[in-house]
């Protein structure tokens, strides 16, 4: 489903992503870990074309994603993304926000459009909160909000951009519950996390990322139990020390 090759990318002087190559299949659930700085955001946003890269190639279901494609917009309807801070939509209602772009992108009909938002909040759990405002929505009922507009979009991917790191402990498990949920049905899904539990329970893989390159990865059993690279074993160290 993701193809990356020799992927290259700087910030001026700085080489956040270095010769980084990977591929995940249909339906394949990978975390990515490490410190902050490392480029695991910078790879996710290249996935989705909303940063460019130097070198390298990166396709989705074959297509090649570059943020100077003038079809860039078409192509990222098919890659759906969760960010840290939500992003909705302060004047519209969790279903205004859920239906925005179905509505004046995929030019879903609005009765449609409207019947699939509300089914989608009811999936997240949030079907009571249909006309409630994000101001009136607890952190973690909009990050809730943020996935069912991403999944309004029907992405054959959804990228999730440390998604719970902006909430209160005591509301990160409600969005795990959901991510969890479209894992289990399928879900082609990159998660950038700090939530060890959540990749230890729910990814295929796990990715360690430090200074712009891969330096481990396997499963969640043999990265996160049994690091092999000194690097990595540092890192969850810190990791877990802090929890």
């Amino acid at each position: 489903m993701i193809s990356v090759r020799q992927l290259s990318k700087s910030f001026g002087t700085h080489r956040v992503l270095d010769d980084v190559s990977l591929d995940i299949a249909k339906g394949e659930v990978v975390c990515i870990i490490g410190a902050s700085g490392s480029g695991k955001s910078t790879l996710l946003r290249c996935m989705n074309g909303l940063e460019s890269y130097d070198a390298g190639e990166l396709t989705i279901d074959g297509r090649l994603i570059r943020r100077e494609d003038p079809h860039i917009h078409e192509l990222r309807t098919a890659v759906g993304m969760v960010f840290q801070r939500f992003n909705l939509f302060p004047h519209r209602t969790a279903l205004q926000n859920v239906i925005e772009g179905p509505i004046y992108v995929k030019k879903v009909p609005g009765e449609l459009a409207r019947a699939e938002g509300r089914a989608l909040l009811e999936k997240v759990g949030l079907g009571d909160k249909l006309d409630a405002y994000p101001s009136r929505l607890s952190g973690g009922q909009q990050q809730r909000v943020a996935i069912a507009r991403s999944l309004a979009m029907k992405p054959e991917v959804i990228l999730f951009d440390e998604p719970t790191s902006a909430l209160d402990p005591e509301l990160v498990g409600e969005v795990l519950k959901v991510m969890q949920q479209l894992a289990e049905e399928g879900m082609t899904m990159v998660v950038v996390t700090h939530e060890m539990g959540f990749a230890r329970e729910v990814a295929d893989r796990v990715l360690f990322l430090d200074q712009g390159r891969i330096l481990e990865q396997g499963a969640p059993q043999e990265v996160l139990k049994n690091p092999k690279n000194e690097r990595t074993r540092d890192f969850l160290r810190r990791v877990i020390h802090a929890m």
